[in-house]
């Protein structure tokens, strides 16, 4: 199992959130899960995987060339694949995990958790999208997502396939039962989309 991890390249302004990052990051490697992450040395990034290298675990970590060359790449990663751009990257993030999660992030963060989201809905994969609601970081985002499926914008299974979730265990619970929506506009329950992201 592999699972995209996308989380904040500056630590946040308080302990919970890089301790609760190692944690997550160090139950995911000691049950041989591999993460794949966005390589950075810094931040949550960082911590998630110092954390899985020092438990043992694979980490693999795609970033653009241009973040390689202002030395923010971790260099102690089971592998790291240089891209050329930011949609590159999310791309082969979005190929190489079996399921995404979220950590406590800025934009960027946000940014990729739900286009991954979107994909989902859109059918263009059938993985887990999920968020790690650390101290309730995303319960914000999740009552926006509420928001948007009482006003007739998405429907129920649409925003239940957007889970948050407290550790790993969690993760590996819903990742175990896990069935994706019916991709809106007619394809086929299990097919996805073949047309790229």
């Amino acid at each position: 199992m592999k699972v995209t991890v996308y989380a904040g390249s500056a630590s946040g302004s308080r302990p919970v959130f890089e301790r609760e990052a190692r944690e997550f990051a160090r139950s995911l490697a000691e049950a041989g899960v591999e993460i794949v992450y966005g390589g950075g040395a810094v931040g949550l990034m960082g911590a998630v995987a110092d954390a899985a290298l020092e438990a043992g675990g694979t980490v693999t970590g795609v970033m653009p060339k241009s973040l390689v060359d202002a030395e923010v790449a971790h260099r102690g990663l089971t592998r790291l694949h240089v891209v050329d751009t930011m949609h590159e990257r999310k791309q082969m993030m979005a190929d190489l995990g079996d399921c995404f999660v979220a950590l406590p992030g800025s934009v960027g963060t946000l940014e990729e958790i739900v286009e991954v989201w979107a994909w989902l809905v859109l059918g263009y994969h059938g993985k887990p999208v999920t968020l790690l609601n650390t101290d309730g970081y995303w319960s914000r985002l999740m009552g926006m997502a509420r928001r948007m499926a009482a006003n007739g914008f998405l429907r129920p299974e649409e925003l239940q396939s957007f889970v948050p979730v407290g550790n790993a265990e969690e993760l590996f619970r819903l990742y175990e039962t896990w069935r994706p929506p019916t991709p809106r506009w007619g394809l086929p329950e299990g097919q996805t989309r073949k047309d790229g992201q």
